[in-house]
């Protein structure tokens, strides 16, 4: 049985450029075919705190560092640099869902 992903997409404060990520991740997802349970977006401060209890978390490569702890846990963090680009979102979820 497959795993169902729990992602969690943070940018600075939690609006519009997240929910804008999330909509690419949905598709990126749809299109690799991923099982995913939920895609949640908020700001940096609010998923540095919530992080743990997701699968991937992915936000800008300037916010990674924030989500250490969470990463000592077993969470996967994805650093994007271009956050639109649907490619590098598929590259970072295919890494991050590697076994």
């Amino acid at each position: 049985m497959s795993k169902k992903y729990k992602l969690l997409v943070c940018c600075g404060n939690g609006a519009g450029t997240s929910m804008m990520i999330k909509l690419n991740v949905e598709k990126v997802t749809k299109k690799m075919g991923l099982d995913v349970q939920e895609i949640r977006h908020c700001a940096v401060s609010e998923g540095k705190s919530a992080a743990s209890g997701y699968d991937i978390v992915l936000c800008s490569k300037n916010f990674i560092s924030m989500f250490a702890d969470a990463e000592k846990r077993g969470t996967k963090i994805v650093g994007l640099k271009n956050v639109m680009s649907a490619k590098e979102i598929e590259e970072g979820l295919l890494a991050a869902t590697a076994e």
